[in-house]
């Protein structure tokens, strides 16, 4: 072990003061053009990935490393001017790549080209530094190399701050020309470029935001959607947050899954539809289903919207009048009249069997057949407390509605 009476320099600390390394800049300026072409060379030989790409983002790769000696060259000749920790111009290293080139080539490929350009370059330091400095000069470009790591890094961390401002304001405005009901091609526009694969089926899920930064919240949820593999678009409207899913066979069990990125509160979940250009109504319920939640207190969590249709209805959405009315009262009408008196006598009755059975001069086992019948023809069963309360509001808003279907005479 060598001991010395100088502390140990930290590895990130500057190259130290030497003499002027002017004589050994002009020789890597002269050298430029040769080490961009042995750099570009040497890269072909290493990387297949490089390999494949197209001629045109090839010679890119070359500017951008011929720039990268140029900086080297300025960093160089700005060291000895203005000591050893000089100006960070690393990032005009990357000024002569187009923005297309960022987005053909990710983080670990540009640093895999900076390696291979720095070690060409180091491997001709002792052709190219005048005597005695080439110990100052590999110091200088390893130093140098750091220093455009680090700007490769920021210039991905900008690029990618920005495409992700970008994507969740395209987000922000998809999920609101879904909330407003626009046309198909504009919901297909804008899906397209996000990437939305439109893998059915699709469902709109809708809840109350955690608070804080949007970007923060959506990247929660994006998180989750990833481990269960689900697709999503989502975005925060005031205090509500809106997620589109799909690609979920079953959007309340894979809502389930997501409710870490909601807040406290009902999460509505509205009825899957085939394709994103049809879920503006599964969009619709799930809003409706979200402002009359409140009226159920003891609503699991997340809860379908159709589950909600007696709260929507009283809460004056049209569409869930309109399925109590045409879909259970209707069916009910259609299925004859002995299912109507017999629902009725079982309310009358305070839904017990055998008072129903005496109302109607029938067996108790006859009311239990036609309930069951009920409960096939309407898809809610009388026996249940929650299908009952819904089966009563279809009652009364079928009744009250001139246009409902009327009740067949029996003669």
């Amino acid at each position: 072990m060598v001991v010395t009476d100088q502390p140990p320099r930290p590895a990130d600390a500057p190259p130290p003061a030497v003499d002027s390394l002017e004589p050994s800049v002009r020789a890597i300026e002269r050298a430029a053009g040769a080490l961009a072409t042995a750099s570009v060379a040497r890269m072909d030989e290493t990387l297949p990935w490089f390999r494949d790409l197209p001629a045109d983002q090839r010679a890119w790769v070359m500017l951008v490393a011929q720039a990268g000696v140029r900086s080297l060259v300025e960093w160089l000749r700005a060291r000895d001017k203005d000591g050893p920790a000089p100006p960070d111009n690393s990032d005009e290293f990357f000024d002569a790549a187009p923005r297309a080139l960022a987005r053909s080539i990710n983080l670990g490929q540009t640093v895999q080209l900076i390696r291979v350009t720095i070690e060409v370059v180091e491997e001709q330091l002792p052709h190219l530094a005048a005597p005695g400095q080439e110990t100052g000069l590999r110091e200088a470009v390893l130093y140098y190399s750091r220093e455009v790591a680090f700007g490769a890094a920021r210039v991905y961390a900008r690029a990618a701050e920005t495409r992700g401002a970008w994507d969740a304001r395209l987000q922000a405005l998809l999920v609101d020309a879904l909330l407003r009901g626009d046309s198909s091609d504009v919901l297909a526009s804008r899906a397209a470029a996000l990437g939305w694969a439109d893998a059915p089926p699709v469902a709109v899920a809708v809840g109350r935001s955690p608070g804080g930064e949007a970007a923060a919240v959506l990247h929660t949820v994006y998180r989750a959607a990833r481990r269960i593999g689900v697709e999503i678009l989502g975005g925060v409207h005031g205090d509500r947050l809106v997620v589109v899913l799909g690609g979920a066979a079953d959007p309340m069990a894979a809502t389930e899954r997501l409710l870490v990125g909601f807040g406290d509160g009902p999460v509505v979940v509205g009825p899957a539809v085939p394709s994103l250009d049809e879920a503006t109504e599964s969009a619709r319920a799930a809003l409706a289903g979200f402002r009359a939640a409140p009226a159920w207190p003891a609503a699991p969590r997340p809860v379908a919207a159709t589950d909600l249709l007696p709260e929507r209805a009283l809460a004056g959405d049209a569409e869930a009048r309109r399925i109590l009315r045409q879909e259970v009262y209707g069916a009910l009408v259609r299925a004859g009249g002995e299912l109507l008196e017999t629902l009725d006598a079982f309310f009358a009755g305070g839904g017990v069997l055998e008072s129903a059975a005496r109302g109607l001069f029938v067996h108790p086992n006859t009311v239990r057949y036609r309930l069951r019948r009920i409960g096939e023809v309407t898809g809610f069963t009388p026996l249940v407390p929650r299908d009952a309360f819904a089966l009563r509001i279809a009652l009364t808003i079928g009744r009250l509605d001139p246009l409902a279907p009327s009740v067949p005479h029996v003669t």
